[in-house]
């Protein structure tokens, strides 16, 4: 049978064919949908874990138990897993372990550009990189081979374009594989120094015996041209490469990334006379082709950041692109991103924003908007969980030099379970007198509403006990706890002012949730009367614009009538803006 597959799902479907026990991930753009699409699956045990170290443990712990394991997580992610990363190398697996990386090259939804090749290449792990999304598939079923073939973890790198582009795919039958007999071994993985300096001289035995498939693997394929122009890629690189230099030229195309088959490699480049290598992010191939003595073109022509689709490859050759429609840019309207209409965030950042000598620690999420006018209510973000720790070190510094300068810390729920509560145990610990705020709205929203420890449910849908971070943040040791309404703007003041007026570490958990959430049994009773009202605007709006500094995108303004308006499809009722208003002149309609 043949289907329509994005990468991800394709990813997920080979998973499901090579007869995974285990699977475990940590939402994130562009690899969530891996993780959705195995929940699909019967047959595969599949949760998401509070952050991707957490699922790379609890999945190599299913492969050392026996069992064919996988974790996916973007690129990023592979920093916080990579403590495991570097010991799972030395210790190899028991069933087969994958593991796969999204990287995203150009940025689209992250905080950098991160090439994880280099990952494979430091922690001495084999890599491929399919091209489409039947590679895709059929990657993942060779990568569980290669993995207890070489009884080593495999990684697979992905980048944005393959995990959501759409190939046709051929499906096939999953093959049902016996969870492997576990047999403990501790000089195999029990990694004390005495033990853990024989797996190093183990691992480089692995390694060698990996270069030399990959010298040889069909995954590395040479297709001759008819002219002398020799072309090196791997991942989507491959086929951008193919619609710019067609037939004129020849191809090695690398389907096993690490190790470089540097025999072949050699040979490709001594077959043609000016060789280009196509490669997003770092120059990983053609420092190797550099190496081995070869003076190909990449960095000198070719961009160093950004995604390098075909005419990002035609402007770099030729100087030119295809050509395409033009229009009146003049005539676009610009829509920066906001926070949606009816948002819980919108009253914490609109009272946080108006705060004077006060510096916003943010964290990762939607609310990193709020960094942005209206509101201006952000100094900072670094990655997941950072908020509260670098706030507090922030802190500390204001209070040495004497300078009056407060932090307030924020960020999200999910984030808080992913590594801020090691950030919140940092400060409680180190005697912070930090204001750290947790934006409780229930599910993980940036990545598009996934459950998590503290919503209830499980990625199958399963009610779960949901952790309480009221409790949680007072085992802690935090004993100045508030939890509030965000869209109760009088309760934001007070509970602003209180963490404000305490020579101690408090918290404000403001618990209201995603306006685009699914509600649950729980959400319907604790939040019964949540976005069910509309609002609207009466005569006695005086045109001062004072609502529109609450950023909803229900809200808009007539120039010619001098009026605010409110869009009623979008409104869900905050009131955020009725409170705003001087004139009380916005009120729930029908009163």
């Amino acid at each position: 049978m043949r289907q329509l597959m994005t990468g991800n799902e394709a990813v997920a479907r080979g998973a499901w064919e090579a007869g995974v026990h285990f699977a475990a991930a940590y939402p994130g753009t562009p690899s969530t949908e891996i993780m959705e699409n195995i929940s699909t699956y019967d047959e595969i045990t599949c949760e998401w874990s509070p952050n991707e170290k957490v699922a790379y443990e609890a999945a190599y712990g299913a492969s050392l138990a026996g069992g064919r394991a996988m974790a996916s997580m973007k690129h990023v992610g592979i920093n916080v897993a990579a403590d495991p990363l570097f010991a799972s190398a030395y210790m190899g697996v028991n069933g087969g372990f994958v593991v796969i990386s999204a990287d995203e090259p150009g940025q689209h939804s992250s905080q950098s550009e991160q090439d994880n090749r280099n990952y494979a290449k430091a922690a001495r792990l084999p890599m491929l990189e399919p091209s489409d999304s039947q590679e895709c598939l059929d990657m993942v079923k060779t990568a569980f081979e290669l993995s207890e073939a070489l009884d080593l973890p495999v990684l697979i790198r992905l980048t944005t374009r393959i995990c959501h582009s759409k190939s046709i795919v051929s499906l096939n039958q999953r093959e049902e594989v016996d969870i492997r007999s576990y047999k403990k071994d501790i000089t195999k993985t029990i990694t004390v120094p005495a033990i853990a300096r024989g797996l190093r001289l183990t691992l480089e035995k692995r390694v060698a015996k990996a270069l030399e498939i990959s010298e040889h693997s069909a995954l590395n394929r040479i297709e001759k041209g008819n002219g002398k122009i020799g072309v090196i890629s791997s991942g989507v690189c491959y086929y951008y490469a193919k619609e710019v230099f067609g037939e004129t030229a020849s191809y090695l195309k690398l389907g096993m990334s690490w190790p470089l088959p540097s025999g072949l490699m050699a040979d490709f480049c001594r077959s043609v006379e000016t060789i280009y290598i196509i490669e997003e992010n770092d120059p990983y191939i053609e420092d190797e082709v550099r190496r081995l003595g070869f003076l190909p073109h990449g960095r000198d022509i070719f961009p160093f950041c950004g995604e390098l689709m075909p005419d990002v490859l035609r402007r770099s050759l030729h100087g030119r692109t295809q050509p395409t429609l033009d229009y009146d840019r003049s005539m676009v309207l610009p829509r920066p991103p906001m926070l949606c209409a009816g948002c819980p965030h919108r009253g914490l950042f609109y009272e946080l924003g108006k705060k004077k000598d006060v510096l916003v620690s943010g964290d990762i999420g939607c609310y990193t908007l709020a960094f942005s006018k209206p509101y201006d209510a952000m100094d900072w973000d670094i990655c997941m969980g950072a908020a509260f720790s670098s706030g507090h070190g922030a802190q500390k510094m204001f209070d040495k030099k004497g300078v009056s300068t407060r932090v307030v810390s924020v960020m999200g729920d999910s984030t808080f379970f992913h590594t801020g509560i090691n950030s919140l145990i940092d400060v409680a610990y180190n005697g912070s007198n930090t204001v750290n705020i947790i934006l409780d709205n229930r599910i993980t929203g940036m990545t598009g509403h996934q459950e998590n420890p503290g919503s209830g449910l499980t990625i199958k849908g399963e009610p779960s006990d949901a952790i309480s971070i009221e409790q949680l943040v007072c085992t802690i040791g935090i004993k100045h706890v508030r939890v509030i309404n965000p869209n109760i703007l009088k309760e934001v003041r007070e509970a602003l002012e209180w963490g404000l007026s305490l020579d101690a570490p408090s918290v404000i958990i403001t618990r209201w949730p995603c306006v685009l959430k699914r509600f649950s049994a729980e959400d319907k009773r604790e939040f019964s009367d949540a976005f069910k009202e509309k609002m609207v605007v009466t005569e006695k709006c005086i045109g001062c614009k004072a609502c529109l500094k609450c950023g909803c995108p229900a809200l808009s303004f007539r120039s010619h009538e001098k009026k605010a308006i409110i869009d009623r499809d979008m409104c869900v009722g905050c009131t955020v803006c009725a409170q705003v208003c001087p004139m009380n002149a916005i009120v729930k309609e029908g009163e």
